[in-house]
């Protein structure tokens, strides 16, 4: 048996720096965090927020301690830990050699890409193949500075083993002053299946998207890049067939044609390679551990971060029996739907079954060679069978053993604050670094003078107006018996205002200070018309600020100059 399945126990909550001795993340930075330790299990909890204004970048840590980190990583004795028979370091260089090999055959079948140095570090990032927004593609052009300042390899791995739910782009339209967003779809839609098996549903749809999404913007931006990032779309189309693999070529061959020299493998191949397989088997043999290492990892993260669904960060490993689920997808060729896969001991065997007719017996067990079980893993795909690694593992996979440094977004960022914690109490290792980096760059369109400030300070004045009308009465401009019958009333109100509330009277204090109020709107009817019109336009140019500045919009719905600007001025303030 491998480590040791530490579950349980009270847990002790420190600063940053206090316990680094038993911090899987020490090479990580001492940002503002919270160690949480379980039986000597630490979960570093570094909160990580979005920036919010133009051009903002958050890096995590600071980019300058990248070369530390790599050089700690470089500096790391090989990892004794024995995986099925192998031991981990091995393993992992094997992994690595022939995870840059394949990434730079795949790269090379569309587009020009100098062969990877011979050594020095990898770093890697990941996400699926959409047209995600400036602050996703902003870590591509990050690794490709590291690379080259680190004199390493960069490679961003497709993760096409997600599902797509909406082949459409939210695009915003209308005026900037009273702006709107709208889907538009560059396919039909399909039921929800992995990228890998997405092919094009509608051609005229696909074809035609670059022309309706540029009218559909044109009042807000010129000259958009979707304009001629979509004929390259096209054209990979035509060479592949997939709807994630064309959209993930072209915006790779946008990105050499702008300088950027990195390499790209979809998740889909690198679960082809042999390590890949010996991986598999080790988890499949000791499932019961990483089983409770898992799920009681992922409750200390939920109480950490406060969280009460039972769905988030991700859902806990199910159990049915002595049949337990294990962080995989599995589906074939004719049924591209995910599928979980859970597992059990019998005998020298381990059963695989995703519950819906699909069996597999490996000859595997606990304290077996994983050699012939690994061969018939490895089989699979020709069989058109698909097994892939969920979530936490695809990450962990990577970091484990294929590179040195991962550049996450936001999100992958929380989760492998959790994916360190499963590191750590089922390897027995400090996890290797990552970090974080994420932007927002808002599209060029003049903005409103306004903002939710100013809409909740105009709808406080309009609550004044109904409530203590007194104050904003303008009784030098009232006629002279309207300056008499308002005087009467505010002496009134303050009468009552004034009067000592008993449980006799109280009702009939409220009753009379009401009615003065009421009295009142008359005198201020005027001021509070211009009031309310005054919070509809701030509400309105609030409400056009929130369209103008979500982040999330696609990378090809900017000007190439704005992107340009942004994306090639890496690092920010050259550091």
């Amino acid at each position: 048996m491998n480590g040791a399945g530490d579950t349980a126990a009270g847990a002790l909550v420190g600063r940053a720096g206090e316990i680094d001795d038993v911090n899987p993340a020490a090479s990580q930075p001492k940002s503002v965090s919270t160690l949480v330790q379980l039986d000597g299990a630490t979960l570093d909890y570094r909160p990580l927020k979005a920036p919010r204004e133009d051009k903002a970048v958050l890096i995590e840590p600071p980019l300058e301690t990248a070369a530390a980190l790599l050089a700690e990583q470089a500096r790391r004795e090989p990892e004794r830990y024995d995986v099925q028979g192998r031991a981990l370091a091995d393993l992992a260089a094997e992994a690595r050699s022939q995870f840059i090999a394949e990434a730079w055959r795949y790269t090379s079948s569309y587009r020009d890409v100098p062969e990877p140095p011979a050594d020095g570090p990898v770093l890697l990032a990941g996400h699926q193949p959409q047209m995600f927004h400036p602050g996703v593609w902003l870590k591509n052009f990050a690794l490709g500075y590291l690379a080259g300042r680190h004199g390493g390899t960069a490679v961003n791995l497709v993760i096409d083993g997600d599902t797509i739910k909406n082949a459409a782009i939210r695009v915003p339209a209308g005026s900037p002053a009273e702006p709107f967003s709208r889907l538009v779809p560059y396919d039909d839609p399909t039921t929800e299946i992995p990228y890998e098996e997405r092919g094009i549903q509608n051609a005229s749809t696909f074809e035609s998207f670059g022309r309706r999404a540029a009218e559909v913007i044109a009042p807000l931006v010129a000259d958009p890049l979707v304009e001629r990032f979509w004929p390259m779309v096209v054209g990979r189309s035509r060479e592949t067939g997939n709807l994630g693999e064309c959209l993930a070529q072209a915006r790779h061959q946008l990105e050499g044609r702008w300088g950027l020299s990195t390499l790209e493998m979809p998740l889909s191949r690198v679960c082809t390679l042999g390590p890949f397989a010996w991986f598999s088997a080790h988890w499949l043999a000791q499932l019961p551990r990483l089983h409770a290492i898992y799920n009681d990892s992922v409750a200390l993260y939920r109480r950490v971060h406060r969280i009460r669904s039972l769905n988030h960060p991700v859902p806990d490993l199910a159990a049915d029996g002595d049949w337990l689920e294990a962080p995989f997808w599995i589906w074939t060729s004719r049924r591209p739907h995910r599928r979980r896969v859970f597992a059990r001991a019998r005998g020298r065997e381990t059963l695989l079954t995703d519950r819906e007719g699909f069996e597999l017996a490996l000859p595997l067990t606990s304290d077996g060679n994983g050699a012939a079980a690994a061969a018939c893993l490895a089989e699979l795909p020709g069989r058109g069978i698909r097994l892939r690694t969920r979530a936490l593992a695809t990450t962990l996979f990577a970091r484990m053993f294929l590179g040195d440094l991962f550049l996450h977004g936001i999100g992958g960022g929380k989760y492998d604050q959790l994916t360190d914690l499963i590191v750590r109490r089922f390897f027995g290792i400090r996890p290797p670094p990552w970090m974080v980096l994420s932007a927002t760059l808002h599209l060029p369109v003049p903005r409103p003078p306004a903002c939710e400030h100013d809409a909740r300070g105009a709808a406080q004045r309009l609550r004044e107006l109904t409530y203590h009308p007194e104050r904003h009465v303008a009784l030098d401009q009232l006629r002279p018996s309207d300056v008499s019958a308002v005087e009467r009333l505010i002496a009134t109100k303050r009468q009552w205002i004034e009067t000592e509330p008993t449980p006799a009277n109280a009702r009939r204090r409220c009753r009379e200070i009401r009615a003065v109020n009421e009295a009142l709107q008359a005198w201020v009817e005027p001021l509070r018309r211009h009031w309310l019109a005054e919070h509809d336009r701030l509400v309105q140019s609030g409400r056009a600020l929130a369209t103008l500045n979500w982040r999330e919009y696609a990378f090809c719905l900017y000007p190439e100059k704005t992107l340009r600007d942004f994306l090639l001025d890496f690092p920010p303030g050259g550091t």
